[in-house]
């Protein structure tokens, strides 16, 4: 992760994970049970384009489901391309996701 974006606080709403960067917002809409987070799609404002801000909330993302101790579907393609490229991260996505050994 870049460094500008290492002290931007994640925020969790209802539908959301987002980090602020500038006055614009990179999110990824999930779905929760109560025990596995599914991300679902991943975005940055236009604003945002090329800054690292989509990573960067990713990243933060995958560091609070692991700090929940739940397990990872990824759904959203851009969440699934990040963890092929850092494969350290398929330590917390579920076994039975069905594209797992594809990671």
């Amino acid at each position: 992760m870049k460094t500008e974006f290492e002290n931007i606080p994640l925020v969790k709403t209802e539908k959301r994970f987002e980090i602020e960067f500038n006055g614009h917002y990179a999110f990824i809409d999930y779905h929760e049970t109560s025990h596995q987070i599914s991300l679902i799609h991943t975005e940055a404002e236009p604003e945002l384009a090329g800054t690292g801000a989509a990573a960067a909330v990713v990243e933060k993302t995958l560091h609070y489901i692991e700090e929940s101790g739940k397990k990872l579907l990824p759904f959203c393609p851009y969440v699934f391309a990040f963890i092929k490229k850092h494969p350290e991260w398929k330590r917390i996505v579920d076994e039975k996701f069905n594209a797992y050994d594809k990671l």
